[in-house]
Parts: structure tokens; sequence; C-alpha cells
């Protein structure tokens, strides 16, 4: 099947860098807002026989987003592609993968619902938990940019120091860098007491004298790094701090707490796009365009 790339709106540079990657245009999408607020789409892109792929990560807006890729897929689908992938870099919702109150969704398990019937796979990167693939009824492709976040870490590695896991969820993401890197790990146990508030309650492992390398999956409103690092900082660690992740979503008050921060540099990946944000720190943005066109070219044999 020929194998045909189309891109949604809420990063069409990454889709652009990946069918460059892949040798390819990118099919011709029309995707328009209305005034009532409705999404139009338009595929004039044979589609007909094809291994359809859609590039589109599900960030804020998130619903807008998750409604195009699902409007993008119907469309395909009743273009007469044989295949089609949703490839969602980002994944939204899934922060909401249980419930913690009566009276709540499983939001994370609602729009993998969504997804499963509009697409015949899913390929992702970095999901907020690996069991979130259980939540999808189709194969997901669970990519990890890991290695790639390390590779960028390791060219300006500063001298003494430390990976931090800001939260048991990332410990297992922290060993993985360390694996790659050989570096010591610390570990912080958070408590998190709403969406936006954590406190930290205690730190396994020695920072002090070193420069923290604090890593997680994403940087949302930053409200776990910026606990992190002034958690670590009354630890006596160097006032040189390098954030890492692999989504960085900067949202709410995210720039403001990380430029009050003695932050040296933070690296993501181009999960969300970054071009034309401008932020108080130094960003540096590892391209997942490698990373996906591999992906694309093994599922299109």
């Amino acid at each position: 099947m020929k194998p045909v790339l189309l891109s949604g709106r809420s990063n069409p540079d990454l889709a652009k860098k990946v069918a460059g990657v892949r040798g390819l245009e990118l099919g011709n999408c029309k995707i328009e807002s209305f005034p009532d607020g409705e999404i139009g789409v338009e595929i004039s892109e044979d589609v007909r026989g094809g291994d359809v792929y859609l590039i589109q990560p599900t960030c804020p807006p998130v619903a807008d987003n998750l409604l195009e890729l699902l409007l993008m897929a119907d469309a395909a689908k009743r273009g007469g592609a044989a295949r089609v992938t949703g490839v969602v870099p980002y994944f939204g919702y899934a922060r909401q993968d249980r419930r913690v109150a009566n009276g709540e969704p499983v939001g994370g398990r609602v729009a993998a619902d969504l997804l499963s019937t509009g697409l015949d796979r899913v390929v992702a990167v970095d999901l907020h938990k690996p069991t979130l693939e259980g939540f999808f009824s189709l194969p997901v492709e669970h990519l990890s940019a890991t290695e790639l976040l390390a590779l960028a870490l390791k060219k300006g590695l500063p001298e003494h120091p430390v990976l931090v896991a800001p939260d048991l969820g990332a410990a297992k993401l922290a060993n993985a860098f360390a694996d790659i890197l050989d570096l010591p790990v610390a570990y912080i146990y958070k408590v998190r007491e709403s969406g936006n508030t954590v406190s930290i309650r205690n730190i396994v492992g020695e920072v002090e004298g070193r420069r923290p390398v604090i890593v997680d999956d994403m940087i949302s409103t930053a409200g776990t790094m910026t606990k992190a690092a002034q958690a670590l900082l009354s630890r006596n660690c160097l006032p040189e701090i390098t954030l890492v992740a692999t989504h960085g979503l900067f949202v709410g008050e995210a720039a403001e707490r990380i430029g009050a921060l003695p932050v040296t540099k933070v690296v993501v990946t181009d999960s969300i796009a970054q071009e034309g944000n401008k932020h108080p720190f130094p960003l540096e943005v590892a391209s997942l365009k490698n990373l996906i066109a591999d992906s694309i070219a093994r599922l299109s044999v």
C-alpha cells in the first residue's frame, strides 16, 4: 500500500519534517474552523487503497485537536483508505487514567475509545503511563524519546550532574536516562494536593554540591518541576538546574515559574510545536522526526 501522510493543524511543522525524512510530500488536507466553532475537513488527496498516517498531537486546545483528528480519520476512511493510523506524539487526557473521586470520568479511556472507533492503529510517544496502551482496542506503537533526549543532554552535560526523578512516577524514566548517561540518580517523594499544587515529602539520593538534571515525561504548568527544584536547592544542590521532558506544554504559569528558578537549560521534543514560542529560559528542542519516520517505515512494509 502506498503511504500517505496528512497533517492536522496542531503541529504541521513536525509533519513536514517527518515527510521530508521519508522523502514524501504531505497530502492535501484542508481544515478550517467555521464561525460557530465547527471544524471542517476536506482531504483532496487520493487516499483510495492507501496506507494513511494522520500526524496530529492532541495538545491544547485538546478537545479541538482530538475532534479534528477524528474528523480526518473519518474523511480518510470514507475516501477509501485501506488503513488509517493516527500518529499522536502527545496524547491529551493521558493524565486522566484513573478516578480520584466519585463522580469523575476516566478521561483517558474516553479519548482512547473515541480514537479506537475511527483509526486502525495509533503511534504514540511517551504516554504518561504505559498502562494507557490497554485503554485502546486497537494496536498501539508506543515510541520512547528517552534515547533521543539523553543524546541531546550528553552534548552539554554540566560537571557533577545528578539525574532527578521529581516523583516516584518518573523513577523508571530517570533510571533509563541513567543507563544511557551513566549518572547517579536521586528520587523525590511528591504528594499531589490538586491539579496545580504538589508538596515534597522527601529526597532519596545525594544532591548536595551537584547540578540537578530533572527528568519527567512532560512539563505542563511546571508545578512539579518547580517544587522539585526548590526542594533540591534546600538540600544545597548547585544553583544550575536542567529540566528535561518529552512533552513541553508550558501552560498556565509554567514560563513564570521556570523563569524564576536558576534553570540553565530546558530540553524537550517537538511533540508539541515550540516554533514562535518565547520563553524566559533557554529552550532546546530535539526533533522526533526520525523516530516517527522510522516507525512509519516499519509499519508501511
